[in-house]
């Protein structure tokens, strides 16, 4: 447990180190406004910080920045969010895929860092399939979402098809399932398999199979904006170790998903500061998170992902505030 002068001294030197980034003196601390500290006194707690892990001493400098562990209780215990306007654009809500891309590009623009947006996760459901006859035994099935996003996926049949079989298939579907989710679909289709002519339950049984391929694929999708934005981190600029090992982040993907998720299980915006844990196994990345809602349900969630080093106030208000802009474009009714 820090007592009141040792929090407001390691709150000053977080403070100092994000807007100047550069090492933190006892002589530049004696002079903060708040803090009517000797230099020997602020020497003597400075070195009880560093015991503590709190704070690190650079080899080239007798200043001392904040580690994962300063930061982690800054930003659990003394960060005060300021509450000032932010220039976010509204987002146009005709098409999820666009929201999501406008997003984490509106995310990359206020933040100047990288913005990441995992698309959102609903339950697969369809308004409108339609066949079309390539050549022998090759079909294109389009697929149209509740959504408005528009999927095509190019199938082998085992026999081939007329259009007029393909038109009355399409029909069938559109009439009978429309709007329903796949595994609805699905579980009614089996019910219904001996009733139905055959070539109309095996077009009807692969259109299911292509919409909820399609349908899933769009699902993992994570879309990336800004990562250029790293190269001018001076932080990184000094380490390119450290910022390939940031991008080779950002082409998997993978590890972007499995902490994303971890976030969609958390309520408000959460914040990962790099290296606490194998969530974000980079010391220099933290990642400031928050999840969006359509029509009150939780589908996705979004982020900035920057250096240890971030005014994690304004980082806060720019991710609470995109998530609030996608959850409404999102939620509008589509026309």
């Amino acid at each position: 447990m820090l007592d009141d002068r040792a929090k407001l001294l390691l709150k000053t030197l977080v403070e100092r180190y994000i807007s100047d980034g550069t090492p933190v003196g006892s002589r530049t601390l004696s002079r903060a406004p708040g803090l009517e500290l000797s230099p020997a006194t602020i020497r003597n707690v400075m070195s009880d910080l560093e015991e503590l892990g709190l704070i690190a001493s650079p080899h080239t400098s007798a200043g001392r920045i904040p580690t994962a562990r300063g930061y982690r209780l800054f930003v659990d215990t003394m960060l005060t969010a300021q509450r000032t306007q932010l220039a976010a654009p509204s987002l146009p809500a005709d098409q999820p895929q666009k929201v999501i891309a406008n997003a984490a590009q509106m995310l990359s623009n206020l933040s100047q860092f990288v913005g990441v947006v995992m698309a959102p996760r609903r339950a697969a459901a369809f308004r409108q399939v339609e066949f079309l006859r390539l050549s022998e035994r090759r079909l294109l099935v389009i697929i149209v979402s509740t959504d408005g996003d528009v999927q095509n996926r190019v199938i082998f049949t085992d026999r081939d098809y007329s259009q007029s079989e393909l038109v009355e298939a399409a029909n069938y579907l559109n009439a009978h399932y429309s709007g329903l989710s796949m595994e609805q679909v699905r579980d009614q289709l089996q019910g219904e398999m001996e009733t139905l002519r055959g070539e109309i339950a095996t077009l009807m049984q692969a259109a299911v199979q292509v919409s909820t391929e399609a349908m899933s694929a769009a699902q993992e999708e994570v879309i990336i904006a800004g990562e250029r934005n790293l190269l001018a981190v001076s932080d990184f600029s000094s380490d390119m170790s450290q910022l390939r090992r940031a991008f080779e982040l950002f082409e998997q993907k993978a590890q972007l998903l499995r902490l994303l998720d971890v976030s969609s299980k958390a309520e408000g915006v959460r914040i990962f500061i790099g290296g606490e844990s194998q969530v974000v196994p980079f010391e220099e990345l933290s990642v400031v998170s928050a999840n969006y809602e359509v029509d009150g349900e939780v589908v996705g969630t979004l982020g900035v992902i920057g250096p240890t080093r971030m005014h994690y106030d304004r980082m806060i208000q720019i991710v609470d505030i995109t998530a609030r802009l996608v959850g409404n474009a999102l939620s509008q009714p589509k026309g």
